[in-house]
């Protein structure tokens, strides 16, 4: 592979006949400014996961961000003018994403590497090393649209954020975080943006296990998944003997009814199905 290495690695994950464990891996999916990386980011804060050490981390998460292929020439100069498609399915590097999945779900260190936003282009000198995990969360636009690497999830979450809200996100974090003017960040959000996410991104959603209304502000949405994941770690630590994660702290799931925690007690630690969907709509 050119631009990720995939290594076999000591650190085991469970204990099946090859002596390796197939992650659990969760797909991220919504329009660009939604917050995706903010809902992973608050599943592994509820998971105590966010500020272990990345060695021993039961939780992972990897941006599709990273796997953004390398501009030609013409192509470098077209994204600095803001007049090339970061939102369309060819900007990303496929066969990689599809392999660096596959390594991971065969229970190996993957080396990635970081992606710059104001050059436009990945850092070869920036590795992201991932090792082997429980639980892998991959969040990205795109994350559903090429369907050999939407197969290869357990679960599929979309992230379900109101354009003006992800428009109004955007524009202040290309700005500060990215390089961009104000100018550029609207044009590029009406000539490249809106239309992909309306033809290549929101069409996704119908792949999706859970919609997510509201992103990482639909706390009850977020609970009930940790709980999912919590119950399928938890089920595999008792035969790895491996520490339990943080418990369950006060939280809007624990403040439901009856019928919110019986339906999420009800779904099997290896699946998701149709009664947690119908749990975050009716409580979110």
């Amino acid at each position: 592979m050119s631009d990720m290495e995939c290594v076999n690695s000591g650190r085991l994950n469970g204990n099946a006949a090859d002596g390796v464990k197939t992650p659990f891996l969760i797909g991220v999916a919504g329009g660009t400014a939604s917050g995706k990386s903010t809902v992973c980011k608050r599943i592994m804060e509820q998971l105590g996961q966010a500020d272990m050490d990345h060695t021993q981390r039961q939780v992972v998460t990897i941006s599709q961000d990273s796997f953004y292929r390398e501009l030609s020439d013409s192509e470098k100069a077209r994204a600095e003018r803001g007049l090339f498609n970061f939102d369309h399915p060819s900007a990303f590097n496929e066969e990689l994403m599809l392999q660096t999945l596959q390594c991971i779900l065969q229970g190996k260190k993957v080396e990635i590497n970081e992606y710059d936003y104001r050059r436009n282009s990945v850092c070869p000198e920036k590795k992201i090393i991932i090792y082997p995990a429980d639980v892998v969360l991959f969040e990205g636009i795109l994350v559903f649209y090429f369907p050999a690497i939407r197969d290869l999830f357990h679960m599929k979450l979309f992230v379900d954020t109101d354009s003006d809200t992800r428009l109004a996100r955007r524009v202040p974090r290309d700005i500060n975080e990215r390089g961009r003017d104000l100018d550029q960040v609207l044009n590029a959000y009406m000539n490249f943006v809106k239309p992909a996410f309306e033809e290549f991104c929101s069409p996704t959603k119908k792949f999706a296990d859970v919609v997510i209304p509201r992103g990482a502000d639909n706390t009850v949405a977020i609970d009930l998944i940790v709980q999912h994941i919590r119950e399928f770690l938890n089920n595999r630590s008792r035969s790895d003997h491996s520490p339990h994660l943080a418990p369950c702290g006060t939280s809007a799931m624990n403040l439901a009814n009856g019928r919110a925690q019986t339906s999420m007690h009800s779904i099997s630690p290896c699946r998701i199905n149709s009664q947690l969907y119908a749990v975050l709509y009716e409580y979110s």
